[in-house]
């Protein structure tokens, strides 16, 4: 197997798009002694105040959500392909009611602010919180938005992070 490595954030040029929408992304956040993840099919990947970032999305009913609000860092775990099992159990089941780290067989590691992430992925990004903001209805100016949101819990807190390390596999 091939191992993570650390690469220069300004030299990574991933699929954007394929990124959140194909492949298996795994937001997660904690401590050393507690973490939870969650797979994402939101994200946003760019320059903002002249910084690398990247922008995740998570609702207050997540169980995510608590480590997002206690930890300054966070990182993004993108799986192979073949980690269908991964983001299907992390995307349907609680951390409250499962381990989810240790159901999927997942390697912890830690980054900058000592951040877990997962030796398993192909790619990896650890943010450091710059802003946050919660999504207002209100300022929603298409109304095909609504169709979709609403049935499974409240609207997203935004949480946009520098990327201070990125890991991948070659």
């Amino acid at each position: 197997m091939m191992k993570l490595h650390s690469v220069e954030v300004k030299t990574l040029t991933p699929e954007i798009f394929r990124m959140f929408q194909v492949n298996t992304a795994l937001l997660t956040a904690g401590d050393e002694k507690h973490l939870n993840t969650m797979t994402i099919g939101w994200g946003q990947l760019g320059t903002l105040w002249n910084l690398p970032v990247c922008t995740v999305y998570v609702r207050p009913e997540r169980y995510t959500y608590e480590f997002m609000e206690a930890q300054d860092t966070f990182s993004v775990s993108v799986l192979p392909d073949s980690a269908r099992d991964i983001a299907r159990l992390c995307g349907t089941r609680s951390g409250r009611e499962v381990d989810k780290v240790s159901a999927c067989n997942l390697t912890v590691c830690r980054g900058a602010g000592n951040t877990p992430f997962f030796e398993e992925a192909e790619l990896v990004l650890v943010c450091r919180k710059l802003f946050v903001q919660d999504m207002d209805p209100a300022c929603v100016r298409d109304e095909r938005i609504f169709a979709s949101y609403g049935e499974k819990g409240g609207w997203h807190r935004i949480y946009t992070g520098e990327v201070l390390e990125a890991y991948c596999k070659s």
